[in-house]
């Protein structure tokens, strides 16, 4: 399909990339969204811990939810979607993706932009209860490259699985990582490496054969850290065999489900190559829309309500 067309006009100020990114992720608050937890084990004996939240009468449609780097199903990105999702007659499983609900992982190994056995684990999880004939996913950041890789890998997906809608992708993963890396982006980034370098320093206390303290010291920016421990953790060879492997961009061919991809056009963690317009194109399943504004993981809207919030359940409301 063609680009589709973008109604997004905020307030001036959220007309600032930086300004929406950050009041999305540090200010941005939201309450009374009850979630339940449910902590699935998985075959090779890690878990992952799921934040379920219900719709007010009974219903055949569960949106599944996955979150970004280094955040988790209580962010407000996530509750926020979960809240519009849920009053529109939506079941809601939020997914922690390893080592992100607060509690550490067991295996090495922990999560990433590709880790789609994850994913396909939730599924699967949620089709042996046959409640719901209904699935959509929903994801942000990696979480929306880990879901768009999932639709468009070499797998006979679950019939149930009927749309995805995914925001601020980073299709191109070194596209992004270098974007991330540039001075407009520093702040961000060095929250990041902080946060996965405190992770890494408790790997070490529960791995330490696998990682030293002298691998920890070279971690200074976000690749280092993927060469250091992603790439090892994980099975790729390096960091950048890593991002190769996994970008979303070059499964994007092979997505067979309506698939709205929603990236802001001043995301400062969004190259060019993160715009897959060629792809949309060529894809009639595939939805591009590419607001001007938004930031990343921005998009503020009214009643604290973003533009991606109301316009996921526009877009799933069109698949039923």
């Amino acid at each position: 399909m063609p680009l589709v067309s973008s109604s997004y006009e905020p307030p001036v100020l959220f007309r600032y990339g930086h300004f929406s990114t950050i009041y999305s992720g540090l200010v941005r608050k939201i309450d009374s969204v009850e979630q339940k937890r449910d902590r699935l084990i998985l075959t090779d004996g890690d878990f992952l811990d799921l934040d379920w939240s219900f719709a007010p009468k009974a219903t055949k449609k569960i949106a599944i939810i996955i979150h970004g780097l280094e955040g988790s199903a209580q962010r407000a990105y996530i509750k926020g979607s979960s809240k519009v999702l849920i009053a529109d007659g939506y079941d809601v499983c939020a997914i922690n993706l390893r080592g992100c609900s607060g509690v550490p992982n067991k295996l090495y190994k922990s999560y990433h932009s590709g880790a789609t056995e994850d994913l396909d684990a939730v599924v699967q999880h949620i089709l042996q209860q046959q409640k719901y004939s209904q699935i959509f996913l929903h994801g942000y950041s990696l979480g929306g490259n880990l879901l768009l890789k999932y639709l468009g890998e070499d797998r006979l997906l679950p019939t149930e699985i009927v749309g995805a809608v995914a925001v601020s992708v980073p299709c191109q993963l070194a596209d992004s990582l270098q974007q991330l890396m540039k001075f407009k982006n520093v702040i961000y980034a060095e929250r990041f490496r902080g946060n996965l370098v405190g992770k890494l320093k408790i790997k070490q206390q529960q791995f330490p054969d696998k990682i030293s303290t002298q691998d920890i010291k070279q971690v200074k920016t976000l690749k280092d850290f993927d060469d250091i421990y992603t790439s090892r953790a994980h099975g790729f060879k390096d960091a950048m065999d890593y991002y190769r492997q996994c970008s979303c961009l070059q499964f994007l061919p092979n997505v067979k489900i309506p698939s709205l991809i929603i990236n802001a056009q001043n995301d400062s963690f969004l190259g060019e190559a993160c715009y897959p317009i060629k792809e949309a194109e060529h894809n009639k399943n595939l939805f591009l829309e590419t607001p001007k504004y938004g930031g990343h993981v921005g998009f503020y809207g009214p009643d604290n309500i973003t533009y991606t919030e109301s316009r996921t359940v526009q877009f799933f409301n069109t698949i039923n």
